[in-house]
């Protein structure tokens, strides 16, 4: 990648992540049950915990990327729900905060895609690291998988923080052995047509470039899951 596109789609990420504050919202299911079916009866659970991308902010909670990925789930075969637990502004100590309360909806994946929010305000990527970290281990020690997505920065934040912000992220899944998937809005941020006119947040052509990209780290924990079941 190079110097120039490096940087918009760093700036274009962070700036997103941080733009267009609102006021947490209730976790909601990502797209209605099938046919009528109680979420009781649903085999494998996957909450998407992360910040206003995940939200879908201005788009209507079904064109948003975790509802995408149910669907996809859903015509594929599998018996699935998808929580959409993003908030915008969200920092990986504010996707910690709320870990608890998310645990106890029993998810069988946790989708976890904060940490830029933590780049933008110039936090210490050690905090971040602890933060994802605890994340990882208190869903572990719930008996749910992980699935991490990194996130980047434009290079105007200085060689040495960009440096070890990014390269904790595969630092933290190699270690940990955790699934993970390099960078949330690759192929679509600083691309016109595939955002929103604030030229920041994904529209519904993003959202659903999004959820491909993503669907296969997805599927695999899905298969390993409903295998082992």
């Amino acid at each position: 990648m190079g110097y120039v596109s490096r940087y918009l789609i760093g700036t274009v990420v962070l700036l997103g992540l941080l733009g267009c504050q609102q006021e947490p919202a209730a976790v909601r299911s990502a797209a209605p049950a099938p046919d009528g079916q109680a979420v009781d009866q649903v085999e494998i659970r996957i909450v998407f915990l992360g910040d206003s991308l995940t939200a879908g902010l201005g788009l209507p909670e079904e064109e948003a990327f975790p509802a995408l990925v149910e669907r996809r789930l859903l015509a594929d075969g599998f018996q699935v729900r998808a929580v959409n637990a993003g908030v915008s502004g969200d920092t990986s100590a504010g996707g910690l905060s709320r870990l608890d309360w998310l645990l106890r909806q029993s998810p069988d994946i946790l989708f976890v895609s904060l940490g830029a929010n933590d780049g933008l305000r110039g936090l210490s990527p050690a905090m971040t690291e602890r933060n994802l970290r605890e994340i990882v281990e208190r869903t572990r020690a719930a008996g749910a998988r992980v699935v991490l997505a990194g996130m980047q920065l434009p290079p105007n934040y200085g060689p040495d923080y960009v440096e070890s912000f990014e390269a904790l992220f595969p630092a933290l899944a190699d270690e940990l052995e955790v699934e993970w998937i390099p960078f949330l809005l690759e192929g679509v941020a600083g691309i016109r047509r595939l955002n929103l006119v604030d030229g920041i947040h994904p529209n519904t052509a993003g959202h659903r470039k999004i959820a491909d990209h993503i669907y296969p780290t997805i599927l695999s924990a899905v298969e390993a899951i409903d295998d082992s079941g």
